[in-house]
């Protein structure tokens, strides 16, 4: 175990040293090409701001409307018969569209039922389980320029489901 420690102390400055190394070797211009790769970055940061802030603003008021508390109740009947607790609802939801506000949630069902519980568990297996669909699609999608997504949200959608039931069963097995 100590040196899985040791190895990730030294990964990332190796990688880096490994980087300008072999470009020194090979004779590129690495400061240039650093350079010009953060000014693309810095494009992309531009293009991606207005999704950015529409999803935060969304989410903002999605919390603090009530409405994903809404949500929790009226699906608590179906989720009730997939014995999957209707509490975890808001934060399946948020986590489709940012992981950010998705770890505010986290954070409230940990303050509220406690990290070690079988809810802060379960959510914290969620949250790795899963991805930000919605973000991801809108801001790769736009910095690429795709149009026709074709089947991308729903096979996005269907592995988020797999990744929700997964958990479950995971939690389940571990935890009770």
């Amino acid at each position: 175990m100590n040196f899985l420690l040791y190895i990730s102390d030294y990964i990332i400055p190796f990688v880096i040293f490994y980087i300008v190394g072999f470009g020194l070797l090979m004779k590129a211009p690495v400061f240039h090409e650093f350079t010009k790769g953060a000014e693309d970055g810095f494009k992309v940061v531009l293009n991606i701001m207005p999704t950015l802030i529409g999803l935060m603003v969304a989410i903002g008021i999605l919390r603090a409307s009530g409405t994903l508390d809404l949500l929790a109740v009226i699906v608590r009947p179906f989720t009730d018969f997939l014995k999957f607790p209707s509490e975890l609802v808001p934060l399946v939801t948020v986590k489709l569209f940012s992981s950010s506000a998705a770890t505010s949630l986290l954070l409230d069902v940990f303050k509220e039922y406690g990290p070690d519980s079988y809810l802060g568990r379960l959510s914290s297996i969620i949250m790795s389980c899963t991805e930000t669909v919605f973000y991801t699609m809108s801001v790769y999608f736009m910095t690429a320029k795709i149009k026709k997504t074709r089947y991308t949200l729903a096979g996005a959608l269907f592995a988020t489901l797999v990744g929700v039931f997964s958990s479950v069963i995971i939690t389940n097995m571990l935890f009770k």
